[in-house]
């Protein structure tokens, strides 16, 4: 039997947002219907249960609107809001019921590469508008961490973008490249043998070996695979026979810093992103309920390698909008100061 016709929301004009969203929707039916293939009946009893987070009407429903009804939410970048230049279906309608509905959020990503700022400026040229204090960096947990080691300072040997040497210069912290208390690996197309041999060298002669992340692979605009920090780490890792320390997802420690900005217990937080091994792990780490976007570098195939798995199932962002009448997502500015002050003695 032939596979059915996919249209993309690239078929369409980029003003036209409502056909754009409905045929994401399609998109990401008639992918999972390719998906399944011909070999439903041979899925074991945990793949049908992976498929339920996203096809079985009661439980998807019951854990959308539970989603819905959270008061804080922590929202990956990649592969949730955007892919490089491409605003994802849905992205720009999520921020705004989020804002509609008094909701706290918080843009995490892992790319320790730009600043708050830039990456405010980037979804402003995207069409979505927010302050520059609704995001956190691996760049700035990295900062935190290092400041919690060192209160007074130190001194670092750093491979990456303008973004983390700020978040570390914020922090007390300056450039070395002779003894450095700390090698310190980030994001961007800086890397080259010269480099890494520099930083093996270091590590050697006892600088700790810290990364922004341990993600292996990132996609590009055009969605193809691209090398990321962890790849980079890794070659590090196997010369010096040293590991090094993470702060990015899927490390408790950022959720927490993220938890701390946005004032709120995990109960009422959710995490939305799209990769398994950074994104959900951290939710289930932390205690918060995860949830799994299919727009970014994870398809359903791929949660069989993964001993856990997430709250719910998306096909993107775009499943979360959603208009109500009588305000039942809402939350009230008396709700929201009773949940900081329950958090607060947390």
């Amino acid at each position: 039997m032939s596979n059915p016709e996919i249209r993309t929301p690239d078929d369409v004009p980029e003003n036209d947002e409502s056909l754009s969203r409905d045929l994401a929707t399609e998109f990401a039916n008639n992918l999972n219907m390719q998906d399944m293939g011909g070999s439903e009946k041979q899925q074991s009893a945990s793949n049908a249960k992976d498929w339920a987070l996203l096809k079985n009407p009661k439980i998807h429903n019951e854990r959308l609107e539970a989603i819905r009804h959270k008061k804080g939410y922590v929202i990956d970048m990649d592969g949730v809001i955007y892919h490089g230049t491409k605003l994802l279906p849905g992205a720009k309608e999520l921020v705004e019921f989020l804002n509609h509905n008094n909701k706290k959020y918080l843009f995490l990503t892992n790319n320790s590469a730009p600043t708050p700022r830039e990456l405010q400026q980037k979804l402003s040229r995207l069409g979505i508008e927010v302050t520059e204090d609704h995001f956190f960096t691996a760049g700035q947990a990295t900062a935190e961490f290092l400041s919690s080691q060192s209160p007074n300072g130190g001194t670092c040997y750093v491979i990456g973008e303008p973004g983390l040497a700020y978040a570390l210069y914020d922090k007390g912290f300056f450039m070395n490249d002779h003894n450095p208390d700390y090698v310190v690996l980030g994001e961007g197309p800086s890397y080259n043998y010269e480099k890494l041999s520099k930083a093996v060298q270091l590590v050697c002669n006892g600088a700790k070996l810290i990364a922004t992340n341990l993600d292996v692979e990132n996609l590009d605009s055009k969605g193809n695979k691209i090398p990321s920090c962890g790849a980079f780490t890794a070659c590090v890792e196997l010369v010096t026979r040293t590991k090094a320390f993470f702060c990015g997802k899927p490390s408790a420690l950022i959720m927490r810093y993220a938890q701390r900005v946005l004032g709120l217990s995990r109960l009422e937080t959710c995490i939305i992103g799209d990769r398994m091994d950074t994104d959900i792990v951290a939710g289930i780490s932390s205690e918060i309920d995860p949830v799994l976007v299919l727009s970014g570098v994870t398809s359903m195939e791929e949660l069989s390698l993964f001993a856990y798995r997430p709250y719910l199932i998306l096909g993107g962002v775009y499943e979360i909008p959603t208009e109500s009448k009588d305000n039942k997502h809402t939350v009230s500015e008396s709700d929201m100061e009773a949940a900081s002050r329950r958090a607060s003695y947390l």
